[in-house]
């Protein structure tokens, strides 16, 4: 396996393998799309196929529980198809399902399509990343890996927009359907471009299916888990045994891998202390990404109540900021140390996550602009580094394996980053009104002030209020605490990501990618010729 993977890296034909990996681009650039157009629709979806309303987000779990327990499969499947037949398989896949998703005339219907295109969009993402340190040179990385990063991130940001514009302008159908051509000339292209490798059938003869089962069984309870507990509770009897059903098929599961010849996710990634530190820095970045991603759309929607286009215009900062970074990530990347640059991305995404915990009621484009430059300008730099920390220096035969897990944890830190947000948001709102009320009563100006409740009617007043003034100011009381939840979640995640800062000192300096043992022994002997 590492001689396929290491002759992937052609010297002849740049132009071609170029070709091939921005088509495999493309289509994890679908598959990350996929998730934000469809999280701005999900109300017509609903409307359009009457499903109930504590149906609707089985839509997004479907998909997402399906995507968390394709992506540590990405190693196994790419020893069984190559990396070649494994980015067509899939990207064919995902069309087909897409496709299904916008015949759907069903629930049921559209929730079995929903699975098919999770699945196997959840192998495109790992499989690019992989890709970065299979097909090209250690100089060329560091910009296929922008390139990567940038299409990743950058999905997130103008999904509301586009989803929004999708749905107002056409239907609901095209929030599919706009994965068609790009999937299809992404199979073409990838086909024709990639190298060749030869399959390796044999390996569904080594395939662990017992332990395929555990691992499938740990990611769906957890998921399930995550979502149901800041509503139902995290000590509900459900999400507790969900849990505990999550713990056992884990642990057995990992120990089951440990101890087999050839598993089917190689968890001893994990020894390598870079790829463990960069895991990290990956699992604290979801949190941070996808925090920031939902907390805006919630603060526009529910606070501002803008729609998703005027959300998708708002959120387009923080995509714009992306572009304008990358080619200085790309040239400092080369030349500094990547625990350096992976330190200051994180310290600087806190400190621009801190920056958007301040917001009052009356937040809106102005008072979120440069918070998201700040992020925007830090993203590159919490991406880059770290994937160079857990991937860039281990064998081309262990990179598949370690860039499903190295995208697992990104995804894990989004899905428990969302869970803590929704919590904090669920549980804090009523308190923080309580004492915004004790506040007013006392005649509070700075309480009014951040409310916006009338200060003539606040200021010099002891007591409790009358029943008009009352009615008066309790949307605007409940408005206001809402604001200080997701205050509050802002900066918990501002914590987090700085938490992250901790374990880069425990990395050690990147060196390139390692040569093959035969080239390092010619070099060695011509050192020692003279």
């Amino acid at each position: 396996m590492s001689e396929r993977l290491e002759s992937a890296r052609p010297d002849e034909t740049p132009a071609i393998v170029w070709l091939g990996f921005m088509a495999m681009c493309v289509g994890m650039f679908m598959a990350i799309l996929d998730v934000q157009v469809v999280a701005t629709s999900l109300p017509t979806i609903q409307s359009a196929l009457d499903i109930d309303p504590d149906q609707m987000s089985w839509i997004q779990t479907a998909y997402l529980i399906a995507e968390v327990v394709a992506i540590p499969l990405t190693g196994f499947l790419t020893r069984l198809l190559t990396m070649r037949w494994l980015f067509v398989t899939a990207i064919s896949l995902f069309v087909a399902a897409s496709a299904g998703c916008a015949m759907s005339g069903s629930f049921g219907e559209l929730v079995a399509w929903r699975v098919l295109q999770g699945f196997s969009g959840g192998t495109l993402i790992p499989s690019v990343f992989s890709a970065v340190f299979i097909l090209f040179r250690n100089e060329r990385q560091a910009l296929a890996t922008t390139i990567a990063g940038v299409l990743a991130v950058l999905a997130p940001t103008v999904g509301p927009i586009v989803g929004g514009w999708l749905t107002e302008t056409y239907s609901w159908h095209w929030l599919f359907l706009i994965n068609i051509l790009p999937g299809i000339a992404s199979a073409i292209l990838a086909a024709r471009s990639l190298p060749r490798q030869a399959t390796d059938p044999s390996e569904l003869r080594h395939l662990d299916g017992l332990s395929l089962l555990l691992m499938a069984t740990a990611l769906t309870s957890l998921e399930l888990s995550l979502k149901e507990a800041p509503t139902s509770g995290w000590i509900s009897a459900y999400v507790l045994s969900l849990l505990a059903v999550c713990l056992a098929s884990g642990g057995v599961f990992i120990w089951r891998t440990l101890r087999r010849d050839r598993p089917i996710v190689d968890l001893g990634n994990f020894g390598d202390r870079n790829f463990l530190v960069g895991s990290v820095l990956s699992f604290v970045l979801g949190i941070g990404l996808f925090g920031s991603v939902y907390l805006m759309p919630v603060f526009l929607a529910f606070i501002r109540g803008h729609d998703a286009l005027q959300i998708g215009m708002t959120m387009l900062v923080t995509g714009v900021a992306q572009l304008i970074t990358a080619p200085i990530a790309v040239a400092l990347e080369k030349r500094m140390d990547a625990r350096l640059l992976s330190a200051a991305g994180f310290a600087l995404f806190a400190i621009g996550v801190v920056m958007s915990a301040f917001q009052d009621p009356r937040s809106d484009y102005d008072a979120m602009f440069w918070p998201q430059v700040v992020r925007g300008v830090a993203i590159m730099f919490c991406l880059l580094p770290p994937t160079r920390l857990a991937l860039g220096t281990l064998p081309p035969d262990r990179i598949p394996d370690a860039s499903g897990l190295f995208n697992l944890m990104r995804n894990l830190g989004g899905a428990i980053g969302i869970a803590l947000i929704d919590t904090i948001i669920y549980t804090r709102s009523e308190p923080l009104g309580q004492v915004l009320w004790t506040r007013l009563q006392a005649g509070d100006v700075e309480a009014a002030t951040f409310v916006g409740a009338p200060l003539q009617t606040i200021s010099g007043h002891s007591g409790s209020f009358d029943a008009d003034t009352t009615a008066l100011l309790d949307p605007l009381v409940q408005t206001a605490a809402s604001v200080q939840a997701i205050n509050e979640a802002w900066m918990v995640i501002a914590v987090l990501t700085g938490c992250a800062l901790l374990s880069v000192p425990f990395a050690r300096r990147p060196t390139s990618t390692p040569r093959d043992p035969e080239m390092e022994a010619n070099a060695s002997a011509k050192r020692l010729l003279g």
